[in-house]
């Protein structure tokens, strides 16, 4: 075989190889693929940042369900002792991962006050993405314009935080345990 041959079959080889490589799945798609694994799960805990106050939390159940599980997008409702207006929306874009809150009236009519939330910041890992108010946000909830929810799994995924901070300083915190 002459040189010529052998260079190109060593290329093509080469191509080969590199098409068959396995790539590194970028955090956020680690991450909601983890979300996606836990369809039909179900979270239980209760608010533990700040201790106590009037807070609309304090003292109640919460509980997250893994029920609404699609290729590209989770609804996991987010039920507040007997309050189930809240849904959470992890959307899995083009432009990245978005996580929204849907607040519902109990008749299903959507509150003035919904789908707040942010893209994934660039800094996730596969058990932790925190997601930064977007415009949107800002212009519907103007003092949550610098807020930054933090949702995080544990490796063995069965606990659960959702943690939210504005301005830099805690804000909430929920700590939920996998009952299902």
């Amino acid at each position: 075989m002459n040189i010529l041959k052998r260079v190109l079959l060593t290329g093509l080889i080469g191509l080969a190889a590199c098409s068959t490589a396995t790539r590194p799945v970028p955090p956020q798609d680690e991450f909601f693929a983890g979300l996606r694994a836990l369809c039909g799960a179900r979270f239980e805990g209760a608010m533990t940042f700040p201790e106590s106050g009037s807070d609309d939390f304090s003292g109640k159940l919460l509980v997250a369900e893994f029920s609404g599980c699609a290729e590209r997008e989770m609804r996991i409702p987010f039920v507040v002792g007997d309050n189930r207006s809240r849904t959470w929306v992890f959307s899995h874009l083009d432009e990245g991962l978005r996580l929204q809150h849907d607040h519902r009236h109990a008749d299903g009519t959507p509150d003035e006050v919904t789908l707040y939330g942010g893209f994934a910041s660039d800094s996730g890992t596969a058990l932790s993405q925190s997601f930064p108010a977007d415009a949107y946000t800002a212009g519907l909830i103007p003092d949550a314009a610098t807020n930054v929810w933090t949702i995080s799994l544990n490796a063995s995924g069965d606990e659960l935080t959702y943690h939210l901070e504005r301005h830099q300083k805690p804000r909430f915190t929920a700590k939920l345990k996998r009952v299902k």
